[in-house]
């Protein structure tokens, strides 16, 4: 049985997804191709992948749907949404989906491994560092697990984090009543480039402020530090 994590490219056009499916397996990569949302259901019926390649416009089923979908079934699955236009728009609203990533065409086959690799590493847990934070760290009104990677209710009733958004609550974590800028958290939580989409950490903490805070308009747990960037106070009581 093949152990390597399983990596899945949702392209409709078959030429490019035939040609990436090659590209990503010539790099020593497991991978599948689907050309629509059916096809990536029956794959994940039998088996989540760590990893999926998810072109946004697709005919039967857009990728943010499908982005949400792949989302209420895993936590750790990394998403990489590649849309046709770099458009910021396609950007915010891959993100707000559950997206971790996002790449636009045409994009340099090198940038994209680079990316694939990155994201694997995440999703496997390959690589991370050790956390200075052990077992539960209560947040706000909820309790994040570092160890089974969830946000849990005081009564156990578990809430999905992507797997993005559990990397930033574990840096958070690890670094109590400690300023953090938007830049370190990008490249500490995506490994991606200074010159990145810096926007998707203001989504993620927006989206982090809905299931941690008691008042997301007036956060306590995770609070913006003008000048600088985001902050993590543990609760006193």
């Amino acid at each position: 049985m093949d152990t390597r994590p399983h990596i899945v490219v949702v392209e409709d056009a078959a030429s490019q997804r035939q040609m990436l499916v090659d590209y990503l397996a010539r790099q020593n990569l497991r991978v599948s191709g689907a050309e629509n949302g059916a096809m990536l259901r029956r794959l994940v019926d039998r088996e989540m992948p760590a990893l999926v390649l998810l072109d946004v416009g697709l005919p039967d089923e857009d990728g943010f749907s499908l982005a949400r979908y792949l989302r209420e079934r895993s936590g750790r699955v990394w998403i990489i949404m590649v849309t046709a236009a770099g458009d910021a728009v396609d950007r915010v609203v891959g993100l707000e989906t559950g997206a971790d990533d996002y790449v636009a065409k045409p994009y340099d086959p090198r940038e994209l491994l680079a990316r694939v690799k990155a994201g694997l590493r995440r999703a496997t847990g390959a690589g991370a560092v050790t956390p200075k934070a052990a077992g539960r760290v209560r947040m706000g009104r909820r309790v994040l697990d570092l160890d089974k990677r969830l946000l849990l209710d005081p009564d156990g009733a578990e809430e999905s984090l992507s797997a993005s958004e559990f990397d930033l609550l574990k840096v958070f974590a690890e670094n109590p009543n400690r300023p953090l800028t938007r830049e370190w958290l990008l490249e500490v939580t995506s490994h991606r480039d200074m010159d990145a989409f810096e926007r998707s950490i203001d989504l993620r903490i927006k989206r982090l402020r809905r299931k941690v805070e008691h008042d997301a308009a007036h956060p306590e747990a995770i609070r913006t530090v003008r000048g600088a960037g985001y902050m993590f106070v543990p609760p006193t009581d």
